[in-house]
Parts: C-alpha cells; sequence; structure tokens
C-alpha cells in the first residue's frame, strides 16, 4: 500500500522533477517507509512506500523492467502474485524481488492491458510503456483504491490522492457544481465527478490509455463489471457449505505479509467472522474497536455502543483487545484534519472511523476490514423493500432513485441553492446521473429478485464504492493498509450467483408490504431478515448469537449529539452568515432543515454533517 503521482505533458514539454517531488510530498502520509521518483523529459511519476511485502530495497518504486521500457507505480496489494509469478516464471520471466509490484510489472509485460483481469485484489497503478509511448493506468475492480486524474491544455496529472493535483502549477481549484449537486442528492457522488473541478476518480473496474503527441488519445475502458443473478441451482445448505469454503479461503489469502496483520472488531458477524479465522494463524491477534458516549443518547441509538459484543469475541478468539470512547467533542475537534484527509466528500459520519484507524495505527501496519459483506448479502433490506414491487423498470427506477435522495429532493433544490448557483443544477439532472447506473444492468422481468438483485447491483456501484473511498483516505491518514476479505474475487463471483432468495428470508411476502409506513422502514432497520445465507455460512466460525443477531450499523449518536451536546459548535459554524456555504446554498433554507432537526421534528443528521464538511471543505481547499 503506497500513494503514487505522476505527470505525462503530452505536447512533449518537460516534466520538473521538483513538481513531482512536492506532489508525492502532500501523500507522504501514505508512505512514510521510502521515497522514489522516475523521469524522461515528458512523463515522470512519484512514489511513496508503505513496505507491506518484501521490506528490502528491491521494492524501491518506481520500478522498471529488465531491459527499461516499462516503468510502473503501484499501489496495493494483489493476493496472488505469488500463483501469477510461477506462471510467468514457467514463460521464462526472472525476477529480482519478492515484490507483487514486480508481477504486475511483468504481468503487463506478458498479457498487456488484459492483465487486470488476472489480479484478485486492491490496487491503482500507472505503467510508462516506452515502446507504445502510451501511459496505462488501472485500478482494482470494487474500486479499493482510488486513482484521481486531471487533464487540461496538454497537461494530464494522476494521484492517489487529489492534494498531489493541488500542488501543480497549473491547477487552480474551484468548485464543481455538479459534483456539488450530486454530493447533497445522494450524500455521494455516482458519477466520476469531484468536488474539484476538472479532477476525475477513476471509476472501479477501469484502465486508461493516454499517447504522447496526442492530445485526443485519452480512452477509459471498463475490463469487468458486477452481475448479480438467481443463477446456481445447488440447494441452501450446498450453497452456505460453499461460501463457508471461499470466506476462509478469502481471509487467509489476504494474510500475507511481512509486517504484522491486525483486526477490525466491531461485534457484527463480518468482522468476527474475519477475525475468527485470523486468529487461527496469528498468535494474540490484535482486534480493535470504537465505542460511543450514549449519556446523551436515546431510541435506538441505545444500542450504538458495541464495545461488550466485541470484548466477548475478543475473548473468544483470545486477541488483544483495543477500544477508543469516542464523545461528541471529539467530531468537533478532528473536522479540519478528517476533512483534509478525505478531500473527496462522501456518505455520512466517518470521523469515527479516522480515530479507530489512528487507534490500530499505533499497534499494526495492516488491519482487516469486514466491509463488504452488507453488499453482497442483502444486509441492508429496507433500502431492497422500498422499491420491490412496481409496475416495470421505469416504475423502479423513480422509487429508487426518491429513495437514494438523501439529503436535498429535487423539488427542495430551487430554495436550497443560491440563484446563482441553481440555474447550473438544473442543467445537470441527478436523476439521469442515477438512470446511467441503473440501466447497466436493467431487470429481465418483473419478478421481486429481479429488483434485489438489481439494487445489489447499484449499491456495490455506489454506496459501497463510496465507503472503500472513505475506507482509504482515513486509513491511509494514519499510513495504514486497510484489507477486505469480502472482496476477494473468488467469494464475490460466487455471492453473484446465489439466488437472492437465499440471501432474504421472506422475500416472497415482500409485496404485501406498505412502504410509505414508516413504522415498517424502522422496523426493518434492525432485523435478522437479510444475509441468511451469510448467516449460515459463518456459522462455524461465530458463536450463535452472532450470526443469529439484528442487523447494527456502525454508527454513533449523532442525532443526540447534534441537538445537544454539539448543538454550539452546528449554531457557531453555519449560523454565521459568512459562512462559506452560503456561496452556494441558501441560508434561510439550511438553517431552517437544522432548526427542524434540533426541535425534534425531522432527523436531519445526516444533512448537518454534510454541511458541517462542505463548510470545513471549502475552509480547507478554496481560499
Amino acid at each position: 500500500m503506497c500513494g503514487i503521482a505522476g505527470i505525462l505533458n503530452v505536447d512533449g514539454k518537460p516534466v520538473s522533477i521538483n513538481t513531482l517531488k512536492k506532489m508525492t510530498d502532500a501523500i507522504k502520509h501514505r508512505g512514510p517507509d521510502g521515497e522514489g521518483f522516475w523521469t524522461e523529459s515528458f512523463v515522470g511519476f512519484g512514489h511513496r512506500r508503505l513496505a507491506i511485502i518484501d521490506l528490502s530495497p528491491l521494492g524501491h518504486q518506481p520500478m522498471q523492467n529488465n531491459d527499461g521500457s516499462l516503468v510502473i507505480a503501484y499501489n496495493g496489494e494483489v493476493y496472488n502474485f505469488q500463483n501469477i509469478r510461477l506462471e510467468l516464471e514457467a514463460k521464462g520471466y526472472a525476477f529480482h524481488s519478492r515484490t507483487d509490484t514486480e508481477v504486475v510489472l511483468k504481468s503487463y509485460q506478458e498479457w498487456g492491458k488484459a492483465c487486470v483481469g488476472k489480479f484478485n485484489g486492491m490496487f491503482a497503478f500507472a505503467i510508462w510503456d516506452k515502446k507504445q509511448q502510451q501511459l496505462f493506468i488501472a485500478r482494482d475492480r470494487y474500486g479499493i483504491k482510488p486513482l484521481y486524474y486531471y487533464y487540461k491544455n496538454g497537461v494530464f496529472l494522476f494521484g492517489s490522492e487529489i492534494k498531489a493535483l493541488l500542488t501543480h502549477p497549473d491547477f487552480s481549484v474551484s468548485v464543481s457544481i455538479q459534483a456539488l449537486n450530486e454530493y447533497f442528492s445522494f450524500q455521494n457522488v455516482f458519477s466520476d465527478l469531484t468536488l474539484f473541478e476538472g479532477v476525475r476518480l477513476l471509476p472501479a473496474a477501469h484502465t486508461l490509455t493516454l499517447r504522447l503527441g496526442d492530445l485526443n488519445s485519452l480512452r477509459t475502458e471498463r475490463y469487468w463489471d458486477y452481475h448479480f443473478r438467481d443463477e446456481l441451482t445447488l440447494t441452501e445448505d450446498e450453497c452456505a457449505l460453499e461460501l463457508s469454503r471461499l470466506f476462509e479461503q478469502a481471509v487467509n489469502r489476504q494474510l500475507i505479509s511481512d509486517v504484522e496483520v491486525g483486526s477490525y472488531l466491531s461485534g457484527g458477524m463480518d468482522s468476527g467472522s474475519v477475525t475468527a479465522i485470523a486468529a487461527r494463524s496469528f498468535r494474540n491477534l490484535k482486534t480493535f474497536t470504537g465505542g460511543f458516549d450514549l449519556s446523551s443518547a436515546s431510541g435506538l441509538e441505545l444500542g450504538f455502543d458495541e464495545r461488550t459484543k466485541a470484548e466477548f469475541l475478543s475473548n473468544a478468539y483470545k486477541t488483544e483487545h483495543y477500544e477508543v470512547v469516542l464523545k461528541a467533542g471529539d467530531m468537533e475537534r478532528v473536522m479540519p484534519d478528517l476533512v483534509w484527509h478525505l478531500e473527496d466528500l462522501r456518505l455520512g459520519q466517518s470521523y469515527p472511523n479516522y480515530y479507530i484507524a489512528r487507534l490500530a495505527s499505533k499497534f499494526v501496519k495492516v488491519v482487516l476490514s469486514g466491509a463488504g459483506g452488507d453488499e453482497l448479502f442483502a444486509g441492508y433490506p429496507w433500502r431492497y423493500f422500498s422499491a420491490v414491487s412496481n409496475d416495470d423498470p421505469n416504475h423502479y427506477i423513480d422509487k429508487y432513485y426518491r429513495y437514494w435522495q438523501r439529503l436535498v429532493s429535487d423539488s427542495e433544490k430551487p430554495d436550497f441553492y443560491q440563484p446563482s448557483i441553481y440555474p447550473q443544477i438544473w442543467d445537470y439532472q441527478t436523476k439521469d446521473v442515477f438512470r446511467t447506473i441503473i440501466n447497466g444492468k436493467a431487470p429481465k422481468s418483473n419478478e421481486a429478485s429481479e429488483y434485489v438483485n438489481q439494487s445489489l447491483y447499484f449499491e456495490m456501484r455506489t454506496f459501497l464504492h463510496g465507503l472503500f473511498v472513505v475506507e482509504d483516505k482515513l486509513s491511509m491518514a494514519h499510513s495504514l493498509e486497510s484489507r477486505v476479505p469480502f472482496m476477494d474475487n473468488d467469494l464475490v463471483d460466487f455471492a453473484m450467483r446465489v439466488p437472492a432468495r437465499y440471501k432474504l428470508m421472506s422475500l416472497h411476502l415482500q409485496r404485501r408490504i406498505n412502504e410509505n409506513d414508516p413504522q415498517v422502514a424502522k422496523s426493518m432497520e434492525q432485523t435478522t431478515e437479510g444475509k441468511q445465507i451469510l448467516r449460515k455460512a459463518l456459522s462455524p466460525f461465530m458463536p450463535e448469537q452472532f450470526t443469529n443477531g439484528a442487523k447494527q450499523g456502525f454508527s454513533a449518536p449523532d442525532a443526540s449529539w447534534f441537538r445537544g451536546e454539539s448543538i454550539e459548535y452546528i449554531r457557531t459554524l453555519l449560523f454565521d452568515r459568512k459562512a462559506r456555504i452560503y456561496d452556494y446554498i441558501q441560508p434561510a433554507k439550511a438553517q431552517a432543515f437544522m432548526r427542524e432537526h434540533f426541535d425534534g421534528k425531522t432527523n436531519r443528521r445526516l444533512l448537518i454533517w454534510s454541511l458541517l464538511s462542505f463548510e470545513w471543505w471549502l475552509r480547507q481547499f478554496i481560499k
């Protein structure tokens, strides 16, 4: 796991080594173990190393192949690299290091751009191909590792983080109103845009090529996509048995490391199962969890602290366990630093992740995570059931689009955005963005299972991808590599073929649910309805009370804190007429939303978090 950055002056102008060094210095937290640079007139790569596999100088990057015709800057882990290496050695390739970097480089040499189809892992890398005079960039199937780029006036910049691009003298920072519209609609950005005008995030499972001397040669290409379908004809027990085998294989595959590996342990089934398997390989495995001060919490929030469950599992698996307890003031203190590292704003409250990653980084360099289990195995049933009964696919899109407008609806936008901003919002319809993703996998019939599978496809492409972007930034802020065993290729390929009826307990009954009844929606949020097949598959690794336990997301009691301990913080920051957000948003509407939350009329915790984040984002990046 590392940080990469680079420049290609397509018009042939020389690259400044000083500029390249500034770019990599901006992301030095991603790689405190070393730095490296390579330039050849018009092209240059920079690298910051977090040494995980082969800690010797032989892993230094940027790395060249034997004849110097290929140069790579690489970030990530390819867990099946040893098997690929054997395949390459059989073809006559010689290796000088034990790194996966060298395997990736020589895989490109052998198979060209098709090499990405052989990799099982998380990665983002760039290769300069001297013979073809072409830059080749790739990102892993699921988007676990980010890679941003900027292309204007013949200057192409790329980096693991946007802040690397900001240091280039040709880059000027402004707000992308289109991305802003997406963010305040979905609390996410579904397209490849970012809040930084002109900066794009290479989509997951995509490659990018750009040739020297041809300004119009930039091409992006998808090499893989999710495909959920009811395909397996196995019985439920047979399915669970195979899933159990694949899960164990996935965790063991991701234990490869030359440094100590730890594990997050939330108290839930997913991270608990990962920990159970990892603990078999590592004596005194170190585990980490976060809890919350609930003295002012109420309602469902009283169940948000899962430290007791985590401690039980730690005792069961004999792990060396560490915890951090968060209070309202912890959010306030961390916001400037958090937003600086996050930079590409997405999803809800992420400061607990920041603190837990910081805790873990004090003890280990690599940590395992349970992310991905909910999205692969239908862990959010209330989402799918909001649009499982439809007249036709267009009806589904209308209903599901309304569901995913998490912050500001289309009808509220004229009053939410400043009059000077709204016309630009109007020209970029978020429903079109939403439809573009959904249309990629239109249902073949009007069956409930088809709509569930389409919803799972949508979530993998959007929500889970957003989680990965956030997790990468907040773990790498502390020079910590976070791995996600659930996203093993073999496991994902199998999970996508598992029938939806094996994932959801009562799918056949859902047409009878009144989706507009708020009590129904609330009751579904703490349920054993989802992940049925996974519960069965993980039962060999976990106590029964955990595999049969109700769904509990990892979230702070912010609804209470935002109307209690943190209310003055919010008022001071966001009720100030000079707040930076009011260059884009109308104060009256934003403050009316916040008062609704303070008065207990409507839970607006997600919107308040996004307003706070955008205010700090403007202060950090728009001078």
